[in-house]
């Protein structure tokens, strides 16, 4: 994700975008540029955070009107040249842009043979050499705009301006804009913290609306009409509004997860076809003599490599092991050249884990890094990285980056069988389209938010909790239990189902409500044993299931839709939003609990 800011009206553009770049800066900062428009343009941007674009532009502008970005790279590194915003071959084009653009090498192709030269590695690039096309052919500029956004493929918000136009364009399709009102002057952003300051009367665009922004007044066309939705008037204080209206970026970040996995999975998967690209540099012999992929990690981030671990044994047909980041070496007898060391990383910036990647390669293995943060240490260190594209995550308590951390290894598992030749194409598409089944699936357990609100409440003041699982579930029990922990400051365990009986229940009493996973991938029919034993102790049973006839044996169930061995990770979503819950009634600081730190860059 990435942050966008618009400016048109009377008053000087540029410290508009400046200050509205720093109060997004939350949602990218690995570059940041703005482009101000008269009769030419006039365009800054640089890598780094907005300090650095801040620094190279001037103390002040003429322009009324103008343009914003400051980006989380998906598409090429954040260099100069990559940051937003990108301009068309005559330089009176210029376009901010979030999200992922599909078709984008089919575009680009097409225009670098009408002789378009391109200067980024972006996606968003294509755009304004579309609009500009357009534009030779005579075509207006909001008709150039629309024809140009028709051939777009993918998720995206785009705001654009042109040159000798007073006004400007944007659209969106499945990625925020909403525009500030003004008095002589109106503002565009992806979230309304850009210009709070501004302006509170408001209107959030939809799906397919153009907005086109004059000095005067908004002008919104939707299904070819002109539309006149409602404006509403916002009293959110400027740190709620960062937070898109939720109370704590932990809520937000859950209920984002749907848009993230998609993100994730954008133009990696062909389902049909059994396939995946991920773009990474694994030599077909080497894949073959593969004989461990070995997993290091900390927190979070090892519960979804366990997670992984299972998948690459069945899919990849290769033992797979999980170590835990602080405890690692090189040793057992591993043959290093026939070992892949994973390092899985949110920040890309742990220090348990580059130090147990550093001793992977002191070995001689191969290494590849699995991360959320482009140009990170670990990228660096690794011979491969691969980006799980989750967008900023500003809650300590990791969410959406084990989701996407998830999805982003199951493709990974997907891969590796196919090359290895152990996964046939038909059970490959299977898991692929279960795998693109999952954002839809996390948003049905995202709707029934207030069921688990309500359980939670009922249950926050437990002695303590017990999360079990099995095979996939187990992993998840793990996570379920950490964020039960890190938030409310319960205790909380999480356990394979069947250690249960092997001493943890002991422990099981009628205030020890104990939380059950029951998916395909899980062995309902085994972890349903355990739920029996529990409840001969009096232990309420909380469930997520999928099993048929598993409400029987369950205090309550909540469904989760049929998506194979990834159910787990959906089940995972109910956990995230009962810890929510649970820390919130009792008022805990949800967004940054004690002790805690979102990037752990110390031993």
């Amino acid at each position: 994700m990435c942050g966008i800011v618009g400016y048109v009206g009377t008053g000087a553009a540029l410290p508009v975008l400046a200050t509205g770049l720093s109060n997004l800066e939350y949602r990218g900062y690995d570059s940041a540029g703005v482009a101000l428009a008269d009769g030419d343009l006039d365009v800054y941007k640089r890598s780094g955070e907005v300090d650095a674009l801040r620094a190279a532009l001037p103390e002040s502008a003429p322009q009324h009107r103008g343009i914003g970005h400051t980006r989380w790279s998906t598409h090429g590194p954040p260099t100069d040249a990559n940051a937003h915003p990108h301009t068309g071959c005559s330089g009176d084009v210029a376009v901010v842009h979030n999200g992922i653009i599909e078709n984008y090498d089919a575009l680009r192709a097409e225009l670098d043979a009408d002789g378009h030269t391109f200067t980024s590695e972006t996606d968003t690039e294509v755009v304004p050499h579309l609009i500009e096309a357009e534009l030779e052919t005579g075509a207006s500029p909001r008709e150039a705009v629309r024809s140009a956004v028709e051939r777009l493929e993918g998720s995206f918000a785009i705001v654009v301006t042109i040159a000798g136009d007073d006004e400007l364009y944007a659209t969106r399709r499945d990625s925020p804009l909403v525009v500030g009102h003004g008095d002589g002057e109106q503002f565009l952003a992806s979230d309304v913290t850009a210009f709070l300051e501004q302006t509170r009367e408001v209107t959030y665009l939809e799906d397919g609306d153009l907005a086109i922004l004059a000095a005067g007044g908004v002008t919104i066309e939707r299904d070819g009409e002109t539309a006149d939705p409602d404006r509403e008037t916002l009293d959110w204080e400027a740190d709620a509004a960062e937070k898109g209206g939720y109370e704590h970026y932990m809520l937000k970040e859950i209920h984002e997860q749907p848009a993230a996995l998609r993100q994730t999975l954008s133009g990696r998967i062909d389902p049909d076809a059994g396939t995946v690209d991920l773009d990474l540099d694994l030599p077909a012999e080497y894949v073959s003599s593969l004989e461990e992929v070995q997993f290091v990690a900390a927190g979070t981030s090892n519960y979804a490599a366990r997670y992984a671990a299972e998948l690459v044994e069945e899919l990849a047909d290769v033992r797979a092991t999980v170590e835990i980041a602080s405890e690692y070496e090189f040793s057992g007898g591993r043959d290093p050249w026939r070992t892949l060391t994973v390092a899985v990383t949110q920040s890309g910036e742990t220090a348990d884990t580059l130090s147990a990647i550093r001793s992977a390669s002191r070995a001689g293995a191969r290494t590849l890094s699995v991360t959320n943060t482009l140009g990170s240490t670990v990228t660096r260190e690794t011979d491969d990285s691969l980006f799980i594209r989750a967008g900023p995550e500003i809650g300590v308590a990791a969410t959406k980056t084990f989701a996407s951390q998830v999805a982003t290894m199951t493709m990974l598992s997907v891969a590796l069988g196919r090359q290895r030749g152990t996964l046939s194409s038909d059970r490959a598409s299977e898991v692929l389209s279960s795998l693109r089944g999952v954002p839809g699936a996390v948003q049905q357990v995202l709707d029934r938010a207030d069921d688990v609100g309500e359980v939670a409440r009922e249950h926050a003041d437990a002695d303590a909790f017990f999360f079990v699982g099995r095979q996939y579930g187990c992993p998840v029990a793990l996570e379920g239990a950490l964020k039960l922990k890190e938030i409310s400051y319960d205790h909380a365990e999480g356990f394979a189902a069947g250690e249960l009986k092997h001493g943890p229940l002991a422990l099981v009493t009628p205030d020890t409500p104990v939380l059950a996973i029951m998916t395909d991938g899980s062995r309902p029919d085994a972890t349903l044993n355990n739920v029996k034993e529990v409840q001969a102790r009096g232990a309420p049973v909380i469930g997520a299931s999928s099993h048929e006839g598993a409400d029987r044996y369950l205090d309550v169930e909540w469904p989760v839709p049929d998506v194979g061995v990834l159910e787990p990770l959906v089940a995972n979503v109910y956990w995230q939003l009962f810890a929510y819950y649970v820390a919130e009634s009792k008022d805990r600081s949800i967004d940054k609990p004690r002790n805690l730190a979102k990037s752990v860059t110390v031993e």
